[in-house]
């Protein structure tokens, strides 16, 4: 079996999908779309995903997989070790929303191509962009903070003591955060205690955007 991961070294997306990957023990071959020089809307691209985005998962040369979260439940399906997702319903459902917390509610409106809109339609300056990027980030992480706090079932990680799905999304909601938009994590103590955690983890750490092969020295948002 061969598999080819479309992604991009700063995509949070892609991160997800990385770390568990590498958690799972999976070998892909990278290729890298370029979004910030348009790679994404390249016709070659738009065979694998009409959507432009990443990331993009192809295997054996079959109908590619797309959306990160899709994907992880695709590899929790078909690499079900290490599993991540509890074994109880009500544990995979808290699982699921943590990390749709940061999935669907504080990444899309982040995205480049929000961002593009921010900027060539609104006519937000750089300073404007990234003020509403980091609010959306803490919001996104303010309530993942709110679920994590003294429930009985947090654990070392998000939900007990070994990472799930919600530890990969929350972390790359994290990275984000922290990295490309500074946003202040004071009054975040138990998502960053996870987070430390996870990163402690070679497959969460080898993945993070800034390490990989496609990165630049010096990013810019």
């Amino acid at each position: 079996m061969t598999m080819k991961l479309y992604g991009f070294w700063r995509s949070l997306a892609t991160y997800r999908v990385r770390t568990a990957l590498a958690l799972k023990g999976v070998h892909t071959e990278d290729i890298s779309i370029n979004l910030l020089q348009g790679g994404q809307f390249s016709e070659e691209f738009k065979a694998v995903n009409p959507q432009s985005v990443v990331p993009a998962l192809v295997i054996d040369d079959g109908p590619p997989l797309f959306q990160s979260m899709a994907i992880l439940e695709y590899l929790e399906e078909t690499y079900p070790q290490p599993a991540l997702l509890p074994r109880d319903a009500r544990g995979r459902a808290r699982v699921r929303g943590l990390a749709q917390i940061a999935v669907a509610d504080g990444h899309p409106i982040i995205a480049p191509r929000v961002r593009s809109y921010l900027e060539t339609e609104l006519h937000l300056d750089e300073a404007a962009r990234n003020r509403w990027c980091a609010h959306w980030m803490g919001k996104a992480l303010e309530a993942i903070e709110g679920h994590l706090a003294n429930a009985p079932e947090t654990g070392r990680f998000c939900h007990g003591d070994t990472p799930t799905m919600a530890d990969i999304c929350m972390a790359s909601q994290v990275i984000g955060a922290t990295n490309y938009f500074k946003c202040d994590t004071a009054g975040l103590p138990t998502v960053m205690r996870v987070f430390r955690a996870c990163m402690a983890i070679d497959a969460f750490d080898r993945s993070q955007p800034l390490k990989q092969p496609d990165a630049p020295r010096n990013p810019a948002h």
